[in-house]
């Protein structure tokens, strides 16, 4: 197995390479979580793995509580299904909880604060409403509690969160809300811990694979020892191949792809494709860090993919009546390569209802 191998399968696996599933929620089960916090660019994440998929579809799966947005895994926002939420957060909210001790205890946050916001919040969001930032302001200072400072307020709503309490709702104008979990996922499974172990470890191998036990430990935020027992768990399911002492994961029923096509794809910043590992050589160059923007990480960048490997960064710019979109290749592209590009900068703007311009 090669590092072209590597990002070939992956390409598979994560369905960039393939559409087959139907909606974004699918999308979303299938890959176990995908992370949110640039929303648009979730949404083509989610888009660039269906067929003729537009923002806005996305946009009324995220409304109708299809998909779900929230904290998970990692301290960040993540698109979760509705049925995996709850086992999620019981799973993997201790982790997130343990790495923002320190904002809780210097924003003077404790247990008894955190019980008094939850009921605050709850009885206000209840009977299917839906409150912006703003009006939780509100409700919460009511309740006696200060909310002075942003950041104040971001940890006593994440906190709320990993708790199970809120999550989102659906968005007004281009305000987000918060609704109550229980009334937005009221069918959400529970499953026991080490049941939900092996099913995050069997969804991770499947979707992200060929990939480590370390790349699962930076993706899944747990620690070696539970990856290591979740990953014990499944491995009668998956292949696996040793390349330079690392051992790869993955489904054998895929087998890797040896046709090597002139294949471009147009990634958001943040998509799984480079968040899903911590090693992240097989798709990218080291030596390209100098031609990424000032931060100089790849995951922060919208990127160019040929044939599974990263050869630049792309942004754009939406109008009213097109999407602009400027390419930077690492190396100039050649023919084949730019009438790829071409037809992937379409296939974006098709996505965003624009025409393309470059």
């Amino acid at each position: 197995m090669t590092e072209l191998n590597i990002a070939q399968q992956r390409l598979h696996n994560q369905h960039i390479s393939r559409q087959t599933f139907a909606k974004p929620g699918d999308v979303v089960q299938w890959l176990g979580a995908v992370q949110a916090q640039d929303y648009a660019a979730a949404k083509w994440a989610l888009g660039l793995r269906l067929q003729d998929t537009t923002d806005d579809d996305i946009e009324q799966a995220f409304s109708s509580g299809a998909i779900l947005r929230t904290h998970i895994m990692r301290p960040t926002w993540h698109f979760v299904a509705p049925t995996d939420i709850r086992w999620l957060l019981a799973l993997t909210a201790p982790r997130v909880n343990a790495a923002a001790a320190y904002w809780y205890r210097r924003l003077e946050l404790d247990e008894a604060l955190f019980a008094r916001s939850n009921t605050a919040l709850a009885k206000a969001l209840q009977g299917g409403k839906q409150l912006m930032r703003s009006e939780l302001v509100s409700v919460l200072q009511q309740a006696g509690i200060a909310t002075a400072g942003e950041q104040r307020l971001t940890y006593i709503l994440f906190r709320a969160e990993l708790d199970g309490i809120v999550c989102s709702g659906a968005r007004r104008g281009k305000q987000f809300t918060y609704a109550l979990l229980d009334e937005r996922a009221p069918q959400a499974r529970l499953l026991e811990r080490d049941e939900a172990l092996a099913e995050l470890s069997r969804r991770y191998f499947t979707s992200h694979g060929p990939a480590t036990l370390q790349d699962f430990v930076w993706w899944s935020g747990l620690t070696m020892a539970d990856a290591r027992a979740g990953l014990a768990m499944v491995k009668s399911h998956f292949a696996h191949e040793e390349i330079d002492g690392q051992t790869y994961w993955f489904a054998p029923s895929t087998p890797f792809s040896q046709e090597i096509a002139q294949t471009t794809y147009l990634l958001p910043n943040y998509d799984e494709y480079i968040v899903g590992y911590t090693d992240r050589s097989a798709i990218f160059d080291a030596a390209h860090t100098k031609n990424l923007d000032a931060r100089g990480n790849v995951l922060f960048n919208h990127t160019i993919v040929i044939n599974g490997r990263i050869v630049g960064t792309w942004k754009r710019v939406l109008k009213k009546d097109k999407a602009v979109i400027a390419p930077s290749f690492f190396t100039p592209p050649n023919e084949a390569e730019t009438r790829a590009f071409v037809a992937a900068a379409e296939r974006y703007g098709k996505f965003v209802g624009r025409a393309v311009s470059f």
